[in-house]
């Protein structure tokens, strides 16, 4: 199973060109790989310069912007207190997790300086961008007003996780432990900016699990939980996972997780029920079922 690339260039596409391929590849496979959505180089080598230089402090400097809260979801977590797979050993990652990061929502010691901070606000303004660009041809392809899913993401739910896979060696681990658990993402749609080194999996409807090679001109785009709810299963969240690095070059990736305000009604679209046929899960509010999931993953 190879994962579609999308080019999303909008000097030589039309957007209908654009979201007729989007709708295709998250339909068949529920990822793509996508060029042209205009975060620039020097944007992404920034903030994966700041993510190195953070997870490279000592444990005790790290800690100082500890994640303390499910609920507010902001901090920095180290190896094994995340589970992706409840049903197996903590991932073997670290992560640094900012949820809604204009809001001003902590206190400015939360944080692990000015730099820092400056960095990630600007990768995010570019990268939220690029998302809002994704939801307005989505809308065209499910037939919503272009702002349909734009309204409904005010920032409130949409976070910024840094990501950093250190290397370990087999005798050392759990064998049952990956670096990210098999899961699917909770939201409408996650964008994952990827280094040189690979470990992304996703697994076909035929349980077999197939790599996705980083590709330096690409970001990786697949559909959650609710965009597969609004579609009425017309568009896959596919579960994936992270292999742990037991090769000598460490893993560094940075995603942003596109999800609903809380308050958000999610239910099958209109467009994607057929004559005579119903919805196929029942309405669920935004916030209800990602606060389930967040909580579940994370490890005392």
């Amino acid at each position: 199973m190879e994962v579609p690339v999308v080019d999303c260039d909008q000097v030589i596409r039309s957007d209908l060109e654009v979201a007729r391929d989007i709708d295709s590849a998250l339909r068949n496979v529920g990822f793509m790989a996508a060029r042209n959505l205009g975060v620039s180089p020097e944007r992404i080598m920034d903030v994966f310069s700041t993510a190195q230089s953070f997870f490279h402090l000592p444990v005790q400097a790290k800690q100082h912007c500890a994640y303390e809260a499910a609920m507010e979801n902001f901090g920095y977590q180290g190896l094994g207190q995340e589970s992706l797979d409840p049903s197996r050993p903590g991932d073997l990652k670290e992560t640094f997790t900012m949820r809604n990061l204009l809001a001003d929502r902590v206190t400015a010691e939360r944080w692990p300086n000015v730099e820092f901070r400056q960095s990630v606000s600007a990768f995010y303004q570019d990268a939220l961008s690029a998302a809002q660009r994704l939801q307005r041809l989505l809308a065209l392809a499910l037939d919503v007003p272009g702002d349909y899913f734009v309204k409904q993401h005010s920032g409130e739910n949409i976070t910024l996780r840094l990501l950093h896979y250190p290397t370990v060696t087999a005798d050392t681990v759990n064998p049952e432990q990956m670096g990210a658990g098999a899961h699917t993402d909770y939201g409408m749609l996650t964008l994952l900016f990827q280094d040189a080194v690979g470990g992304l999996q996703v697994q076909s409807e035929d349980g077999a699990w197939h790599d996705v090679p980083p590709r330096p001109d690409a970001i990786v785009i697949n559909s959650g939980d609710l965009l597969e709810r609004w579609s009425n299963g017309r568009y896959r969240s596919t579960c994936h996972r992270v292999l742990p690095r037991e090769q000598p070059a460490e893993r560094y990736s940075i995603a942003l997780f596109v999800d609903p305000d809380s308050d958000t009604v999610v239910e099958a679209l209109p467009s994607c029920i057929e004559v005579g046929a119903g919805a196929l899960y029942p309405p669920i509010t935004a916030g209800e079922h990602v606060q389930a999931k967040i909580e579940a993953t994370h490890r005392a």
